[in-house]
């Protein structure tokens, strides 16, 4: 496991056991990432395929009640994976991080609820496979513009990105009445500040 300079957000790469057949690698334990410090309860897998090379998905994020943290694998080709920090008052407020994940590296992102996600396929037929702490709830949704300048992420995308029309219109930051409080460490959010952020035009 590997800490990522936003605080909350981990890269991991669990173990492979391979011979002449292929390999095996135990992609989840509650038990073991509890010991690393991963003790978010997660209660949905979702799954997603990406026909095209540059697709962008994100940035998401669902709000209180309902607020998420993922655990994000690619089960086939890759995909670049980025986290931004959305938590008001924090050090790291609109900093980023990516990091390749593939069939071929086995690597997964952690990623706490207070920021938002997205990722740029890199080769055809991705399949990302990620877990959720929390049930896909419509109504808390919010996203924020993928390719904002004032985040400045480095995409790995040659080209037009293919984007979803709700994506091409998200927000962009500083339009982005974030629902996530940090303190000191702690992560607050309210039902009235998820409202408001979702209700914006």
């Amino acid at each position: 496991m590997t800490e990522t300079r936003l605080s909350g957000v981990k890269l991991l790469k669990p173990n492979r056991f391979g011979d002449h057949r292929g390999f095996f690698a135990e992609t989840y334990s509650r038990r073991v990432f509890t010991g690393l410090g991963v003790d978010a309860e997660l209660v949905q897998d979702n799954y997603s395929l990406s026909a095209a090379v540059g697709t962008v998905r994100g940035l998401h994020f669902q709000s209180s009640p309902h607020a998420q943290a993922k655990l994000v694998r690619c089960g086939r080709g890759a995909i670049f994976d980025v986290a931004v920090d959305i938590r008001r008052g924090s050090p790291t407020y609109g900093q980023w991080v990516g990091y390749t994940l593939s069939a071929a590296n086995g690597a997964q992102l952690y990623i706490p609820a207070g920021f938002a996600h997205g990722f740029a396929t890199l080769e055809p037929n991705s399949e990302i496979v990620y877990k959720c702490s929390d049930y896909y709830a419509p109504e808390t949704e919010g996203s924020l513009h993928w390719d904002d300048p004032d985040i400045g992420i480095e995409w790995p995308v040659t080209g037009e990105a293919i984007l979803s029309k709700k994506d091409a219109e998200a927000p962009k930051l500083a339009e982005l009445e974030s629902p996530f409080t940090w303190e000191g460490g702690a992560l607050s959010f309210s039902l009235q500040e998820a409202q408001a952020s979702l209700s914006r035009p």
